[in-house]
């Protein structure tokens, strides 16, 4: 960070609150080693094909083993066998390189969820990764890596029964995939009844909702990476309007590598038309304005932002998090200071301490 953005921030620990363990870099034997022998032969593993190693579940390809084009720890001179995200010793080694004190780390199948048609296959895998994350990967260094576990759409029972167990494990949070189930059917309140009394935040990151397929090489691409934030918005409106927040105060939820841009103006919009279809109206489900729903409730991960120092302000630092995105290619590791000083320091010290760490610790509960 420049001497400039250094100004009122010494000792300042930065907390990274959207970096990524895909499955590319996972110990090939997870899901062999942790799943029931009824599941191992359908659930995730590596085979050879075409000359490489590659992940395949239920006969789908789920990606590589050990490789993915322009990762970001190619950057530095560190020691790369394609699976240095998933050893937590070599994990931290990274961050301590970037001067990152805390990581919460959205694990596979971030961004597309498990296409598993089998729900008791698929609530396995998910099962043995969660434990696989507190077990051996969260454990060498609890108050700095959070591997999230990831919640089943399989019901909303199977989704209350996996947070409370993972909250036993020690988990800080948990990722929902809200693309995959009909969110406006109530009957997942008991899930935000269940997270909100247990404290747990509930992410919906990016991923899903859009008709555009994200194939390498074609103009699909950048479409896609160009809106997929976006798609956050209708998860976001029916927890708005639906009164899913409201009803229990208690619940946090992060809209996950949505970035800032669409943020200010989609809480405007929702002010307005609460007034018009709401405010007035005895019956409606949501009897708050959102943008005090969203203060008190909601927050929102970017990375590199053009607008945030404008746009930040509009809704207040409190409800923004940074973050680093290792070991992504767009990862600003191993120059994160270096890329908050250049993004944020026009913002001031007292807000860049908030968005860069504070809230992302009090979010989670990390020291």
């Amino acid at each position: 960070m420049s001497e400039v953005a250094l100004e009122g921030l010494e000792g300042h620990r930065i907390y990274s609150c959207d970096d990524h363990l895909d499955i590319y870099h996972l110990p090939p034997e997870l899901w062999e080693k942790r799943l029931p022998q009824k599941y191992r032969e359908d659930g995730p593993r590596v085979v050879e094909r075409n000359g490489g190693r590659v992940w395949v579940a239920a006969g789908q390809f789920m990606g590589l083993s050990g490789s993915y084009p322009g990762m970001a720890t190619l950057r530095a001179d560190v020691e790369e066998d394609g699976f240095r995200p998933s050893d937590p010793e070599r994990r931290m080694q990274d961050m301590e390189l970037d001067d990152i004190w805390a990581s919460i780390v959205y694990g596979p199948g971030a961004l597309w969820g498990f296409p598993l048609g089998d729900p008791e296959l698929k609530k396995s895998v998910l099962r043995a990764w969660n434990d696989w994350a507190a077990e051996e990967f969260n454990s060498y260094s609890p108050d700095r890596l959070s591997a999230l576990p990831v919640l089943p759409t399989t019901s909303p029972a199977d989704a209350v029964e996996e947070l409370q167990r993972c909250a036993g494990l020690g988990h800080r949070g948990a990722l929902f995939h809200p693309q995959e189930v009909g969110l406006i059917d109530e009957s997942w309140d008991p899930l935000w009844a269940a997270a909100s009394e247990a404290g747990t935040p509930i992410s919906f990151h990016i991923g899903g909702g859009s008709k555009l397929k994200a194939e390498p090489g074609s103009w699909q691409l950048p479409a896609f990476v160009s809106v997929v934030p976006m798609q956050l918005d209708e998860p976001f409106a029916v927890m708005m309007f639906s009164g899913a927040l409201e009803r229990h105060p208690g619940l946090k939820l992060v809209l996950a590598e949505s970035g800032v841009g669409w943020v200010p103006y989609m809480v405007g919009r929702m002010d307005a038309t609460f007034e018009k279809y709401c405010a007035r109206d005895s019956n409606a489900a949501l009897k708050t304005r959102p943008s005090e729903v969203f203060k008190r409730q909601v927050y929102a991960t970017f990375e590199e932002e053009p607008f945030g120092p404008e746009l930040i302000p509009v809704l207040g630092p409190d409800n923004f998090m940074w973050a680093c995105d290792y070991p992504h290619p767009d990862s600003t590791w191993p120059e994160s200071r270096k890329a908050i000083a250049h993004a944020l320091g026009s913002l001031g010290p007292e807000a860049v301490r908030k968005v860069t760490g504070e809230t992302c610790r009090r979010l989670y509960r990390l020291p």
